[in-house]
């Protein structure tokens, strides 16, 4: 029987536990995790539903939508949970970038109070919490700067990446047992955004418009799901940054699903208008540049997440 010492360090920064770089050999990839019961909310969402279809394979799964549990009401959030003693909490409700900026109050319970009542449930049940954020969090600029780590400045520009850095926060505070995932552009199958949806309007000749001068990591929802697990598998509760090899465009995103499908770059060039973020006219600002980088998961031993074009390929050969 083989052992590996580890020796940790707590990052004041960001909050997270990190391991040292005295490590004596590689993280194992995975620990042997049972069935268990898994509380999904914001169940109805894009990475929501998939993590109720693929979870539900293995284990106990109580997915929530919005009407079936309001997480900003602290007291229904305590019975629920209490209710079903999940060994783990997912938490995919989000109130969104626009409509964030929009309703203050509303963005402040949603994306903060929610998050804090789950945290303090699971912390009472003795449960783990998995609470997604974003590459919101951070400021964007400059342009070409290298991806973002726990290690850099949170400055995000909207009400949107304040909130839900203050759920962050929320959550450490709450529940010791805590994993915080950021990620970026997740896209899939069910829903009907560009990043969604892009690879389809092209093969069927659809003339589509798309933003050349926003760039951050995509992230495949399905390879979202497969980290997230292999690192609630680890049991080292921390800050991960979730997202493909890589960055890209709007703009670049579609012609790469593009030339997947076969398409010509006459055909694409006919097909893909460029346009620029200030002529979008959208209600809240978006940062410019945002990639991400995962300093835990690299001292965790955990392989790179495969490049966004293949992600990207699987997805629309899928």
């Amino acid at each position: 029987m083989s052992f590996v010492i580890f020796v940790v360090r707590w990052d004041v920064r960001s909050g997270d536990s990190l391991l040292s770089p005295f490590r004596l050999m590689p993280f194992p990839t995975r620990f042997t995790v049972g069935t268990m019961k898994v509380l999904i909310t914001g169940a109805a969402g894009l990475v929501g539903s998939h993590l109720a279809r693929r979870l539900s394979n293995e284990h106990e799964v109580l997915a929530l939508k919005r009407g079936d549990l309001d997480i900003t009401d602290r007291d229904a959030v305590r019975r629920r949970v209490i209710e079903m003693t999940p060994g783990l909490i997912i938490n995919c409700a989000v109130l969104q970038v626009d409509e964030s900026e929009q309703n203050l109050a509303k963005a402040q319970a949603v994306n903060v109070d929610g998050p804090r009542y789950l945290a303090e449930a699971a912390s009472e049940v003795g449960a783990e919490i998995v609470q997604f954020s974003t590459q919101y969090a951070f400021a964007g600029e400059p342009l070409k700067r290298a991806p973002y780590t726990v290690k850099d400045e949170l400055n995000p520009v909207n009400v949107y990446g304040r909130t839900k850095v203050s759920g962050e926060a929320a959550v450490r505070e709450a529940c010791a047992r805590s994993y915080i995932v950021r990620t970026s552009w997740v896209y899939g199958s069910g829903k009907k955004s560009f990043l969604c949806v892009v690879h389809n309007d092209l093969r069927t000749g659809k003339k589509v418009r798309a933003i050349d001068d926003i760039w951050s990591s995509t992230t495949y929802v399905a390879d979202l799901i497969d980290r997230v697990m292999t690192i609630r598998a680890t049991g080292q509760y921390g800050t991960y940054h979730v997202v493909n090899d890589g960055v890209c465009s709007y703009y670049e995103f579609a012609r790469e699903a593009g030339r997947v499908l076969g398409l010509t770059g006459a055909q694409l060039d006919a097909l893909i208008e460029i346009t620029h973020e200030r002529d979008m006219k959208r209600i809240a600002a978006r940062p410019r540049y945002t990639p991400l980088r995962c300093l835990l998961s690299e001292q965790l031993g955990l392989p790179p997440m495969r490049d966004w074009r293949a992600a990207l390929a699987a997805y629309v050969r899928g």
